[in-house]
């Protein structure tokens, strides 16, 4: 399955300098946040992929059928050829009462509310969010650290592939596009990236 990630940004050369050729056999496109609706509905009609996304820590508040062609996983499992794709999107609370920004402890507590969703799906294979787990890919500044509630979801259930944004390529040298942790890819989908995930395993 060949997969576009999305975050953070607008490629100027998937969106103002676009071809059909640079997105050609996409089956999946997935959001991960801090991306304006125009953005993510040019890719909804440019290509016959499902469009999936994740709120970023600037997104507005929205409505889950504001996005035309485009689908909000938010807390929810969805699942596309037998692939289960996990979202919880937001980032690290640093402003109080700001909008999809959580504390470790809300963060838990929306994992905990979806138990029965996990349950029925037997846990789910890609996690899409907007913010790293806590010590892979995230940075010591509140703002953009991790959580550690992810990293025990990615350890209980061991997913093939675990997307994220939030963390910009100009931040320092630190970025890491790729990385893994156990057996699972994550992937920092800053700007975009193309990936295959293996079907049938």
């Amino acid at each position: 399955m060949k997969i576009l990630v999305l975050a953070d940004c607008e490629s100027k050369s998937l969106y103002e300098y676009f071809t059909p050729e640079k997105i050609a056999g996409v089956d999946l496109i997935l959001a991960c946040g801090d991306l304006k609706r125009n953005y993510l509905d040019f890719f909804a009609s440019m290509s016959s992929a499902p469009v999936l996304f994740v709120m970023g820590n600037h997104d507005e508040p929205y409505s889950k059928n504001a996005y035309g062609g485009c689908v909000c996983i938010e807390d929810d499992i969805f699942v596309f050829r037998g692939v289960r794709i996990l979202g919880l999107g937001g980032s690290m609370r640093y402003l109080p009462q700001a909008e999809n920004q959580y504390t470790e402890r809300e963060m838990r507590r929306r994992i905990r509310r979806l138990w029965w969703k996990l349950k029925r799906n037997k846990g789910f294979d890609i996690l899409v969010s907007h913010a790293p787990a806590a010590g892979v890919n995230d940075l010591e500044d509140l703002p953009h650290r991790g959580f550690s509630c992810f990293c025990e979801l990615i350890e209980r259930y061991r997913p093939k592939l675990f997307v994220h944004g939030h963390v910009h390529a100009n931040y320092g040298t630190g970025f890491k596009r790729l990385d893994k942790v156990g057996g699972t890819v994550v992937v920092n989908a800053y700007d975009y990236y193309i990936l295959e995930l293996p079907e049938g395993e």
